[in-house]
């Protein structure tokens, strides 16, 4: 795998991105544009800088690598003015506050764009710049509640569960990574900039959407065809978990037939097709479910392991993770270099291998304005671009 991030593929290369954002939607969607090559510049507080730096230094060094940071009071006329200079020589502004605090100090969209005509401004938040939430404070677990995650089942019985990761934040981060590379390269073209309204509930629900819709039709949601009995977590003799989704009928056949002969009850083949497994889903979910109680995880492992249909073991700590062949093979998990202030640490690079080669684990996150001095002592002339 080629580690180099070459003039041969620039990426995001001489893309300038001024993140104002504390914490993890703007965090990460601002991550995957450093990680692609853009510029990314940390603006942060002279007091204690973005929250994440003491409510959890790992997650930060993960979402903040390759990043730079200055340290600006923009509650102050000379660190507002310091702003709009960097502005005139970015591309794009990522934000995360309230709807109208910006405009409060005098740095929104209009004033940024009279520095600026083709800056971009990323506006993230929880439910919009406008409609009847828009000034509400919230986390993803209230974003998710209002999206409609909630109202999708996942399984034959009992509510669906919420998942550890921020779904809501995590996909919002990942729109506003995507609209605001787009915007940024069409006011490239056009020379104008625009103002992007990011909303994590709206991003939830896109996400939610294509499968809590459809629900509208049905009186009860868990008739819906995606809900399968063969398509579930299931425990194991020993309390151990493993999953199974035998969505096709070659799959199956082919786990029926091979477990029968150790399990009797499996010897009948009244549900080989898919439309009678959905039909009869409560009545196959409690036969896989007392089945897979039968045998402890590692007799599992080794059976199924030698059939080819669509089943995992569910790893619950990270050290099962790191200890899969396949994540070592495809080097999902790498070393951060170390820095003056911080320790080395381990991250999953970013999941997409390009033939022309991306480093994405290059640099650390940085410490609270580590590059104040180098960026602002920046002359406009320094600062183009090719």
């Amino acid at each position: 795998m080629t580690r180099n991030l070459t003039g041969a593929w620039p990426g995001l290369s001489g893309l300038r991105v001024l993140d104002l954002s504390r914490l993890l939607p703007g965090g990460f969607a601002t991550l995957m544009m450093a990680d692609l090559g853009a510029d990314v510049v940390k603006v942060e507080d002279p007091q204690l800088g973005d929250y994440g730096r003491l409510v959890d230094p790992d997650a930060f060094a993960a979402l903040n690598r390759n990043k730079r940071s200055v340290v600006l009071d923009l509650r102050t006329e000379d660190g507002r003015a310091d702003l709009l200079r960097l502005v005139r020589d970015s591309d794009v502004v990522v934000e995360s506050y309230r709807p109208g605090v910006l405009d409060g100090m005098g740095l929104g969209y209009d004033r940024l764009r009279e520095a600026n005509p083709r800056i971009v401004l990323c506006s993230v938040t929880g439910f919009g710049q406008t409609g009847p939430y828009a000034r509400r404070p919230g986390h993803d677990l209230n974003f998710l509640a209002l999206s409609g995650f909630f109202a999708v089942p996942h399984r034959t019985a009992g509510r669906t569960d919420r998942v550890g990761v921020r779904v809501a934040d995590m996909a919002g981060a990942m729109y506003a990574a995507y609209a605001t590379v787009v915007a940024a390269f069409a006011a490239r073209t056009t020379g104008e900039g625009q103002h992007l309204d990011v909303s994590l509930h709206e991003a939830a629900a896109a996400w939610s959407g294509p499968f809590a819709l459809p629900l509208l039709e049905r009186a009860e949601p868990v008739d819906s065809p995606l809900v399968t009995g063969d398509n579930d977590v299931f425990t194991v003799a020993d309390g151990r978990r493993i999953t199974l989704a035998t969505f096709e009928d070659k799959f199956w056949l082919v786990f029926r037939h091979a477990l029968a002969p150790e399990f009797p009850e499996l010897d009948d083949d009244s549900w080989d097709r898919r439309s009678a497994r959905t039909k009869a889903k409560h009545q196959v979910a409690e036969l896989l479910a007392g089945v897979f109680a039968q045998r402890d995880f590692a007799w599992w492992t080794s059976v199924l392991s030698g059939l080819d249909i669509p089943w995992a073991p569910v790893y619950e700590s990270a050290g099962e993770l790191m200890a899969d062949p396949h994540t070592a093979e495809r080097e999902l998990v790498g070393t951060l270099p170390g820095s003056a202030t911080d320790r080395p640490r381990r991250q999953v690079r970013f999941p997409v291998r390009f033939g022309a080669g991306l480093d994405s684990l290059r640099g650390a996150a940085p410490a609270h304005g580590e590059h104040t001095a180098e960026v602002l002592g920046l002359r406009p002339e320094a600062a183009e671009r090719e």
